[in-house]
């Protein structure tokens, strides 16, 4: 399996700023990740 890029804390700050209300858009732009990236993350 390939290693992630971002640790799990860095993962977990990443879904709770978008619990807090930021789009998914502004934090693919903020962390430099992909939509897909993203919704992976969040499953």
């Amino acid at each position: 399996m390939k290693r992630s890029r971002f640790s799990e804390e860095q993962i977990i700050g990443i879904l709770k700023e978008h619990q807090a209300g930021m789009t998914a858009s502004e934090l693919c732009r903020k962390f430099g990740i992909s939509d897909a990236t993203f919704y992976t993350l969040r499953k």
